[in-house]
């Protein structure tokens, strides 16, 4: 498993804990950055990271800013990415189990690491569930006119 992780300078410090934890566990990461907690634009690494995920480089992306939002509507630009603002493990499991997402967004000030830590766990362990699902999913991304 590869996991490419970015976001800004709110959910540097969550950032780095998961980073440290998933590294733990024998999980390849890539850090798309920021590198310190120093203020940022999150657009700047979300989507370098989102166009990778995209491509296949990497099985998931984990992204964390201040409330989840901004980095979740970056990532969410890209045809082939399906991302889900989660700040519970249920949400996590669900947006997986049901929604094939394949990058997860965190909101760093409203959780605690422990909790960031469970969700992140919670998503990166759930597989698709598929079946009635799957025609769902096909027609999230836009169609090409």
């Amino acid at each position: 498993m590869k996991i490419a992780i970015g976001g800004d300078h709110a959910g540097f410090e969550l950032k780095t804990k998961v980073i440290d934890t998933l590294k733990e566990k024998g999980i390849e990461i890539k850090d798309f950055g920021p590198f310190s907690s120093e203020s940022c634009d999150y657009p700047d690494y979300i989507h370098p990271l989102a166009r990778e995920v995209e491509k296949g480089n990497f099985t998931f992306g984990i992204v964390i800013c201040g409330s989840g939002n901004g980095v979740n509507m970056v990532a969410n630009k890209y045809q082939g990415i399906r991302s889900g603002l989660c700040w519970k493990p249920e949400l996590a499991e669900m947006t997986r189990l049901h929604n094939n997402a394949n990058v997860l967004a965190i909101p760093a000030r409203y959780i605690s690491e422990e909790y960031g830590l469970e969700i992140v766990n919670a998503f990166l362990k759930t597989e698709f569930e598929g079946g009635r699902h799957q025609k769902r999913v096909d027609k999230i991304s836009c169609p090409q006119l």
